[in-house]
């Protein structure tokens, strides 16, 4: 048994989890997401959770904590949503909305236009900083990861597009030295 998997996953008010066999709904006030889950697992709402469990006699444990994972990221995604900031460093780096798109100016003879897939928003308050919000973390993640992607940060001298937390480990240069 899986120990994550064992836990209940807390339904908020407002927020409404139906199942039609093994596709569970998640409806909440930022919209609305679906989850199938893998063949040997079981969800059952009670008044305030939802319990997954995994069928006796099987190998499941993984793929159990896994479902019930993915279904608390539903709820807590039509209940509040998800957000990752990114920075950009570097002289002459910039980002801005252009559409549907991201426009990024990070030392390319180019700029770099990256599309907003639906459902997720995308907030330049600075040119320096980036904000993507939705409701699916996965989306979310990915979206975040592929402006990451293209100008990841350099160690030498830190310049690059971080996320907000990241620490990015710096090296040490060459230095001129006697040659003896």
């Amino acid at each position: 048994m899986s120990r994550i998997g064992k836990t209940p996953v807390p339904v908020p008010a407002g927020v409404e989890v139906k199942l039609d066999g093994d596709r569970v709904t998640v409806k909440g006030p930022k919209g609305q997401l679906e989850l199938q889950l893998h063949d040997g697992i079981s969800a059952e709402v009670g008044e305030k959770a939802v319990t997954v469990s995994a069928e006796e006699g099987r190998d499941l444990g993984a793929v159990h904590g896994l479902d019930r994972s993915l279904l608390n990221n539903c709820v807590i995604g039509v209940s509040q949503g998800f957000t990752k900031k990114l920075e950009i460093v570097g002289t002459g780096y910039a980002a801005k909305l252009a559409g549907d798109k991201v426009e990024l100016q990070i030392g390319y003879s180019h700029p770099v236009l990256i599309p907003i897939p639906n459902g997720l928003t995308v907030e330049v308050p600075q040119p320096t900083q980036i904000t993507v919000t939705g409701i699916d973390k996965q989306a979310v993640g990915e979206l975040a990861a592929v402006i990451r992607k293209v100008r990841k940060p350099e160690p030498y001298k830190g310049k690059g597009i971080r996320y907000e937390d990241e620490q990015v480990r710096r090296k040490a240069g060459k230095t001129m030295g006697a040659a003896g």
